[in-house]
């Protein structure tokens, strides 16, 4: 069986999310598994070219994994020849110059998400790479996990009837870095560096609800920094000057309302580190990462409002367990083999830059939302 190398140009390699996910969750594992099997029977063969800042870093990972190529040299790495596919998981100061560059060399780009900083340059960027002829993609990994590919086959199915509404818990306690090291970097909460749970997870819920219920439609946001101050990798005090909770309400297009928390300062009293709760007319279900519960119209118990008596019903022990009924692997790899396909042999691929600019507006008219406590309506963008 023939072998097809393809190189990519992975920007960023050195953070938690583009060393992980992309490239040893995503790209090492296909390679592991021979390569990725294209219609034509070949099979093609991640080449990265492991692109950052830091070369001590860059060549750490490089041995680690028996890789070659690194180079803090983006201009060029972009410039050779066996390179197709460029990838940015940088921080998002970063990615517009960055993209830019890779598409004027000509180079298919799939991105993390935000896609930019702003809403006109990630117009101006989707654009551009129309412009260019080139492929384009914004990583959209939420839609691949196993809770959200369950719950979007039982709203493909029917099984909720009318969607009524949408309620969405996300997120944990991050550490202050005090007494306990934080699990997410200090740039996070500093809004001058691009911080912010609005800009982190808007977008995300952009894809959600667009993706698996309706198009959104208006926001109401309300925001809040609860931690003002945070302990950074050098065991420095820093203001925290982002927004470190959000809380949104969406309207969506039917009717249908969705109520998302986000928060790096909460304790978690849930199954999971998101869960979604729908509610329809015919049935409802509470999804995660992982696990998808239901509770259809006619299994439905009669709850008694009742203050003066304990409550005799468990009710989580009232909703049935969604089999898996196959294998999910990594969302991040998923995506990854889609637009791998998507370059070589023109498959389908609608996460692209239109989509990932959507969900920079939406963050984009949170923050506006909070800052003028107002609903503000979605205007249609022209792309």
């Amino acid at each position: 069986m023939s072998r097809l190398p393809i190189g990519i140009v992975l920007n960023g390699v050195t953070g938690r999310m583009g060393y992980r996910q992309h490239l040893v969750r995503s790209l090492l594992a296909i390679r592991e598994e021979g390569g990725l099997p294209l219609a034509d029977g070949t099979r093609l063969w991640p080449e990265p070219i492991l692109v950052g800042r830091s070369e001590i870093k860059l060549a750490e990972i490089a041995q680690r994994h028996g890789l070659t190529e690194w180079t803090t040299d983006l201009t060029a790495a972009l410039a050779r020849p066996d390179v197709q596919i460029y990838f940015d998981a940088q921080v998002t100061q970063q990615r517009e110059k960055a993209i830019r560059a890779a598409i004027e060399a000509g180079k298919h780009v799939y991105t993390e998400k935000p896609l930019a900083e702003d809403t006109a340059a990630a117009v101006d960027l989707c654009r551009a790479a129309r412009a260019a002829g080139i492929k384009h993609g914004v990583v959209q990994d939420k839609l691949f996990l196993p809770g959200l590919r369950k719950l979007k086959r039982l709203v493909d199915g029917g099984f909720f009837g009318r969607i009524l509404s949408v309620r969405g818990e996300f997120g944990y306690w991050v550490f202050e870095g005090d007494w306990q090291t934080a699990q997410r970097p200090s740039w996070n909460y500093r809004a001058a560096d691009g911080g912010g749970i609005v800009v982190d997870m808007f977008p995300h819920w952009h894809y959600v609800l667009e993706q698996i219920f309706a198009p959104v439609r208006s926001v109401q946001a309300t925001i809040a920094t609860h931690i003002p101050a945070r302990v950074d990798e050098q065991g420095l005090e820093y203001e925290a000057t982002a927004d470190d909770a959000a809380y949104g309400v969406f309207e969506l297009d039917g009717g249908a309302i969705a109520q998302i928390n986000s928060s790096w300062a909460v304790r978690v009293y849930r199954d999971e580190l998101v869960e979604f709760q729908v509610d329809g007319t015919h049935g409802s279900a509470v999804a995660g990462l992982r696990e998808c519960r239901i509770q259809h119209r006619g299994s439905t118990p009669k709850p008694v409002w009742n203050p003066d008596l304990p409550a005799t019903e468990r009710f989580r022990d009232q909703w049935q367990l969604v089999p898996d009924n196959e294998v999910y692997d990594n969302g991040f790899k998923v995506q990854w083999e889609m637009f791998l396909r998507h370059v070589h042999e023109n498959a389908a691929f609608p996460w692209d830059f239109a989509a990932g600019a959507r969900g920079v507006q939406l963050a984009e008219l949170g923050l506006r939302s909070a800052a003028e406590g107002r609903r503000i309506e979605i205007p249609s963008l022209e792309l």
